[in-house]
C-alpha cells in the first residue's frame, strides 16, 4: 500500500512538473518571446488619433514583419481593455521586443520624443508640409491654423508676420503634440531667443523683433555667405535710415512667388505688391522666409559702413560687389549683366 501511494505521489509530482513546464513554455511563448527575433535594428510604431484596435493591430504586424498578430496581444487586450483606451504616440520597437513589453508600452503610452527640424523654409505652405511630415498633426491642420487670422491674433501675429514667430532649429518634442502644445513650444523657444539682451539690441537699432526677422529674411535670400550677411544688413539699414527703397530683388521673387528666377526684369519690378521694395519704401509686411538665428544676429549686429548699393559678383560666387555711389554700382551691375548675357540667362 505504501509503495503504491509512493508511486502515485511520484507520478503526481512528475505530472505537476510537466504541467508547470508546459504552462511556463506556453506563457513564455505567448508573452515573453521576442515577437520577431530576426529584427536587426529598432523600428518605430506610430499610432495616431484615427487609429482603432484593428488598425493598431495591422500596424503591429507591418512593423514587425510578421504574418499575424501575436495571440498573446489579444489575450492581454481582452484582460486590460486596451482597445478602449488607445494612446497616440511614436513608440520605439526594439529587436528583442516581446508581446508583453509591447503591450505595456502601448497601454501606458510610453512613447519616445522625436526630433522636429525647422529649417530652410520660404513660405507658410512649405512650413505646413514640413511640420505635417514630422508630427501627428497633418499639413492641412497647420495650413488652416496659419491662415486663421483670429487664432493668430491671439498670439500677436498675422499671416504676413507669422514667419517671424518661428526660430529655425532642431527641437525634441512628442510626435502626438496638439496645436496648443506646438504653439506653446514655439512661443517658449521664441522667448528664449528674444531675451532681454537681444530686445535691447533691436530697440537700439530702431526695429521690433518682427522687423528684425523681416530684414533678416531679405538678407538671407541675398547671400549665403555668413561673413557677408552683416554687411548686407548694414547696407539695408543705411537705406532705411535715408528713407530709400530697399530695392531688394528677393522681395520681387516673393511677390511673384517665383523663387527659381535668375534674373529680374524691368517688367518684374512693376509688380503690384506690398512686397515690391522697388515701388514701396520701408520694410515689406513681413518676412519672406524663416530667418535663421545667424540671419537674425546679422541684423542685430550689422556692420556699420557707408554702402548703399550692392550687386551680385559676375563670377557667380554668390558674393556681392558693394558701392557707396550709383556710378560705381552701375559699373558693377554692368559686369554682372554681361556675365548673364554670356550665359544666355535672361530670366
Amino acid at each position: 500500500m505504501r509503495k503504491r501511494n509512493k508511486r502515485l505521489l511520484v507520478a503526481l509530482v512528475v505530472l505537476l512538473f510537466i504541467i508547470g513546464i508546459s504552462t511556463y513554455a506556453t506563457i513564455h511563448t505567448l508573452f515573453f518571446k521576442p515577437i520577431n527575433g530576426q529584427l536587426s535594428q529598432s523600428r518605430f510604431l506610430y499610432i495616431d488619433q484615427d487609429d482603432n484596435i484593428d488598425s493598431v493591430e495591422q500596424k503591429i504586424v507591418k512593423t514587425f514583419d510578421i504574418k499575424e498578430l501575436p495571440k498573446g496581444f489579444s489575450i492581454l487586450n481582452n484582460y486590460k481593455s486596451y482597445s478602449q483606451n488607445i494612446r497616440t504616440g511614436k513608440y520605439k520597437i526594439t529587436p528583442d521586443e516581446t508581446t508583453y513589453t509591447l503591450f505595456v508600452k502601448l497601454l501606458r503610452g510610453h512613447q519616445i520624443p522625436t526630433r522636429l527640424v525647422i529649417n530652410n523654409i520660404r513660405t507658410l505652405d512649405q512650413l505646413s508640409a514640413k511640420l505635417g511630415d514630422q508630427l501627428m498633426l497633418g499639413s492641412l491642420e497647420f495650413q488652416f491654423y496659419f491662415k486663421n487670422e483670429d487664432a493668430l491674433a491671439k498670439i500677436g501675429y498675422t499671416p504676413e508676420t507669422l514667419p517671424a514667430f518661428f526660430i529655425p532649429n532642431t527641437y525634441e518634442v512628442y510626435w502626438n503634440m496638439d496645436m496648443n502644445d506646438f504653439i506653446g513650444r514655439m512661443s517658449k523657444e521664441y522667448n528664449t531667443f528674444w531675451n532681454e539682451e537681444r530686445l535691447k539690441k533691436a530697440q537700439k537699432i530702431g526695429l521690433t523683433p518682427i522687423q528684425v526677422a523681416t530684414l533678416a529674411s531679405i538678407v538671407e535670400e541675398e547671400t549665403n555667405d555668413k561673413e557677408e550677411k552683416p554687411v548686407v544688413a548694414g547696407l539695408y539699414m543705411n537705406r532705411l535710415k535715408k528713407g530709400m527703397p530697399l530695392q531688394a530683388d528677393p522681395t520681387i521673387k516673393f511677390a511673384l512667388q517665383d523663387f527659381a528666377m535668375k534674373r529680374i526684369t524691368n517688367k518684374d519690378l512693376t509688380v503690384n505688391s506690398p512686397y515690391n521694395t522697388y515701388l514701396n519704401t520701408g520694410l515689406p509686411p513681413g518676412p519672406i522666409r524663416l530667418a535663421t538665428i545667424h540671419g537674425l544676429e546679422s541684423v542685430l549686429n550689422y556692420t556699420e559702413h557707408n554702402y548703399l548699393y550692392m550687386c551680385a559678383k559676375e563670377d557667380f560666387s554668390g558674393k556681392h560687389s558693394f558701392a557707396t555711389n550709383l556710378n560705381d554700382h552701375m559699373n558693377n551691375a554692368r559686369r554682372y549683366w554681361q556675365a548673364l548675357n554670356k550665359l544666355k540667362i535672361y530670366k
